[in-house]
Order: structure tokens, then C-alpha cells, then sequence
């Protein structure tokens, strides 16, 4: 399936929650399917961290399919025949969106100057994208992972723009261990020699440290049951231990690939801001330390989606949301589906989501 790959240069400078503003922003989107006269059928799908807009079409890079191609288009569960659907880069990122790669006002890229930016930040952005376009109020935002973070920001901080809100396999605010792992890959990228400071963008890349930052976190996608089903013990094309430091095991074989395969499509430096982003969020913290005040009087409809063998979003952090949406008395709905993937659940083939999603998308 084909999107209509489109990019919106902001005219007013963008407000950032660190201070000071991004002027001149772009934001680049990708739309399937028509709106309709009043434009209310449009639906915000809110892309991970490594994520872009090729939702559902042909990754230009990688020549992939979109990553969510079996969740988007015509008479799928978010069905392209009815809803005018927008995936929008993030800002910070690197497939068009204003980032760390970017040209600043001097024609040089920004790298480090690029200003630290938060999830709200990136919400800020797809909102000032919605105005451009004439959309006062989305049939639905949708989001897995990070972009679940998105959506809860959108629905806690432009109450009025979305009727409803699908958050799967996420948070409000991340986790010591989700802050540690995240600091591990943004020290293996900043320990490699050509990161030079983030000043990389006229020589090689930091491609070593980002590959072992990609490996890091792709372990925490996966659940243990996935890993010992898919490689076990296994050995690569070998039948004995070669007693050194090759890629002995399939599941090194598997790392390193992915790892290296992360670096053709993606900038290092916009590794580290995304990181942080998601380690800043704290939904509760930005509504007075109590996570039921972000939605008070929302009148969206929500659904929260987890998996059981999700570790590094678990089931706790979707109930402790559903828990405050509650007190906020907001109508929701809540299920956590079994599936033997981990975080990446609700990228791969579950039924049940599919079937989730078409009931709630409606």
C-alpha cells in the first residue's frame, strides 16, 4: 500500500518544555486513505522510537514493508476504505522531521545543538500538524510503545483533540530500569571514537557504538520464552564451540544483524534524543505529582492494551494508568493479551490485537 509521503514546514516557532523554541520545524508524514467533508475521521497513529511514517508502505530506506502494514489499510482493523489515517516522524528523528541531522539557520547540521526535546514536545508538533490540516478533533490517536506515550500526552494535555485514545504496550513515566537500559545505549554510541561530540555528519558515523545501543535494546523487546523458542543454545553454522569470539551462538549471529541492519536507516544522535524524551516522561509529575489530575474531565473514550510477556512495559504499568483514568472518571477499557513475543507484541502477528483494535477503532 501506497502512502501520500507529505512534509509541513511550521510557520511559528515551536515551544519546547526545556525553553526556547525550534524555529523553522518540519515535520514529515506519511496519509492513507481520504478524510471525509468534516474531516472526523482521521485517526493519529504515533510511531516508537525507531519508528517513522511508512506505516503502512515500502520503508524507503530498507525497502521493508511499513511496520504496522498488517494493522493499516483497506478492510484491515484500521481500515483505510473508511479513515483518513496520519503517521507523522517525530521530532528529533531522522526521516524528515526537524532533528539532531537537520540543517540549522548556518547550513551546518544542528548535531548537539539541537535542543533536548520531550515527549510532549513531539505531541506539540503532531498538534500543530492537525491544525495545519483542519482537523479539530481525531476519530483516534493510536500508539504502541512510545507512541503510546504520545497519545496519553495528547489525550492529558489537548483533551479535545482525539474521541479516542488506544495506548498499547506503554506507560505513563519510565522506570529506573527503563532509564538504565536507555543509558546504556547512549554511552555505547557516545564511547565510539567517531561519535566525535555528535560531530559526525561530514565523516563515518558512530556506527559501532549505535549498533551495540540497537542490540541493548532490542533484547529488552524480546521475551525470554521468544529467544530460547527462536535460537536456544543453538550454534551458527558451526558444529562445535569455536573457543573465541565470533558469533558462536544464533543469538549473537541474530544481535549482530540487528545491530548492523539499525545503522543503514538511522542517525545516532537521534538515538540519544528519543532516548531522552522517553526517559523524561513523567505524565504525572507534568500534572502535579498525580496521575488522575492529566485526565481529569477528558471526555475521550480509552483503551490500554498489554502483554503478558512484556517485561520491559509490563502489565502493572498499563493497570496503574487504567487505575488513575478511573479516578479521573473517564470511560475505559482494559485487557491484557497473551503472546509470546515481549515488548514487540504488538508489532507482530496476535490476533487478539487485531481484533482489540477494529472493536475499539469502531
Amino acid at each position: 500500500m501506497a502512502g501520500a509521503s507529505q512534509s509541513l514546514r511550521l510557520n511559528d516557532p515551536l515551544p519546547l518544555d526545556g525553553g526556547g523554541e525550534l524555529v523553522n520545524a518540519c515535520i514529515a508524514y506519511e496519509t492513507y486513505g481520504a478524510p471525509n467533508e468534516d474531516r472526523s475521521n482521521a485517526i493519529l497513529l504515533c510511531h516508537a522510537l525507531t519508528g517513522d511514517q511508512y506505516v503502512a508502505s515500502e520503508h524507503p530506506v530498507t525497502g521493508k514493508p511499513g511496520w504496522w502494514e498488517r494493522m493499516v489499510g483497506p478492510g484491515k482493523p484500521i481500515d483505510t476504505n473508511r479513515y483518513h489515517v496520519i503517521c507523522a516522524n517525530v521530532i528529533g528523528s531522522c526521516m524528515g522531521s526537524s532533528g539532531p541531522a537537520s540543517e540549522a539557520s548556518d547550513g551546518k547540521p544542528y548535531a548537539m545543538r539541537f535542543p533536548v526535546i520531550t515527549i510532549r514536545d513531539m505531541v506539540r508538533a503532531l498538534v500543530a500538524l492537525l491544525d495545519e490540516l483542519g482537523i479539530d478533533q481525531l476519530h483516534a490517536v493510536v500508539g504502541g510503545s512510545m507512541g503510546g506515550m504520545q497519545a496519553l500526552s495528547l489525550a492529558a494535555n489537548w483533551p479535545e483533540r482525539a474521541a479516542r485514545v488506544l495506548v498499547i504496550a506503554s506507560t505513563s513515566r519510565h522506570s529506573a530500569q527503563n532509564i538504565a537500559f536507555h543509558e546504556l545505549g547512549r554511552q555505547a554510541v557516545m564511547a565510539d571514537p567517531r561519535w566525535n561530540g555528535g560531530d559526525y555528519y561530514q565523516g563515518e558515523a558512530p556506527d559501532a557504538g549505535l549498533a551495540v545501543a540497537r542490540m541493548a535494546a532490542h533484547i529488552t523487546y524480546l521475551s525470554e520464552e521468544a529467544l530460547t523458542e527462536k535460537f536456544g543454545r543453538n550454534l551458527q553454522d558451526r558444529d562445535a564451540k569455536s573457543f573465541g569470539f565470533d558469533a558462536d551462538f544464533q543469538v549473537e549471529s541474530y544481535l549482530r544483524y540487528q545491530g548492523s541492519g539499525f545503522t543503514r536507516r538511522f542517525d545516532a544522535n537521534s538515538y540519544l534524543y528519543i532516548t531522552r524524551a522517553m526517559d523524561y516522561f513523567d505524565l504525572a509529575e507534568e500534572h502535579g505529582g498525580k496521575l488522575a489530575n492529566a485526565f481529569a474531565g477528558t471526555a475521550a473514550r480509552f483503551c490500554l492494551v498489554s502483554f503478558d510477556s512484556d517485561w520491559l512495559y509490563p502489565t502493572s504499568e498499563s493497570r496503574h494508568v487504567v487505575r488513575a483514568l478511573n479516578a479521573a472518571g473517564a470511560a475505559v477499557s482494559f485487557v491484557e493479551l497473551s503472546a509470546p513475543h515481549g515488548h514487540d507484541s504488538f508489532l507482530l502477528d496476535v490476533p487478539a490485537l487485531d481484533r482489540v483494535v477494529k472493536g475499539f477503532i469502531g
